[in-house]
């Protein structure tokens, strides 16, 4: 672990050093971006993967509920007659996890990147670094006791909240009008019945985005230009991927 942790440490600092021409101070949090970057390209086909499969899925909700309706006295056989269909249209279930599970190591690797005061039994020198003054091994707290919200460091991270803040509401409206031009049939246990608790889940699917808001507040600097980074990217890529698939509010205005 410690050689892989020095490996890439040793990649961010030839990244930034790569920058450094262009960003100077900057050049490791430009850095970080970049690899963020990267790692987005890297699962991009599996992005595009998921919005076929959530496209999919969301054409094959009326047959769903007619097996649902059909079979509903005989739970096995709707469940099996679910997947059945699945299986026939070549749609997964779980397609839309994978591009978030497989972004979780990058995230975890930069989180311990910037928390360790060693790598490799060598002092982290990483940790120097900055971005317009506030340390990138620093968190929320740390700008609050040099300067206030409103000091240097604060400035960094409200400004960083102002984005996930936007692109937190962009994400919520968009969602909140393709659930209402898409509603989703609802998962039934095997009794048949609607599994308790999914109708709540369902509304506060929309909300999650600002739930980034809490993660970047406590979470080393590095660490939380890795999310608000993969978040923006998150927000226009799914705008791109599922601009054929009408919202609610787009359709009305078409109508209109």
């Amino acid at each position: 672990m410690s050689a892989f942790m020095s490996a890439f440490a040793s990649l961010v600092g030839s990244l930034a050093d790569l920058l450094q021409p262009l960003f100077q101070t900057a050049s490791t949090a430009a850095a970080i971006i970049l690899f963020t970057a990267l790692v987005r390209l890297a699962v991009h086909p599996l992005s595009r993967a998921a919005a076929r499969g959530q496209k999919a899925r969301s054409r094959l909700q009326p047959q769903i509920a007619e097996l649902r309706k059909k079979h509903g006295k005989n739970p096995e056989r709707m469940q099996k007659a679910i997947m059945e269909l699945h299986a026939a249209e070549k749609v997964s279930p779980l397609s839309g996890c994978l591009p978030s599970l497989l972004q979780m190591p990058a995230f975890f690797l930069l989180y311990h990147l910037f928390s360790s005061s060693s790598i490799g039994g060598e002092p982290n020198a990483l940790l120097s670094h900055d971005l317009l003054g506030a340390p990138l091994g620093g968190r929320w707290h740390d700008a609050l006791a040099h300067g206030g919200p409103f000091g240097g460091q604060g400035l960094v991270y409200l400004g960083l909240f102002v984005i996930v803040a936007a692109v937190a509401t962009f994400s919520y409206g968009r969602t909140k009008r393709q659930m209402a031009a898409h509603p989703m049939t609802p998962a039934a246990g095997p009794d048949g019945q609607p599994v308790p608790g999914m109708g709540a889940m369902a509304k506060l699917i929309p909300l999650l985005s600002f739930f980034t808001l809490i993660t970047v507040a406590v979470v080393p600097l590095a660490a939380a230009l890795y999310v608000v980074t993969t978040t923006t990217w998150t927000a226009v890529e799914r705008a791109w991927l599922y601009r054929d698939m009408p919202v609610a509010g787009g359709a009305m205005a078409t109508a209109a």
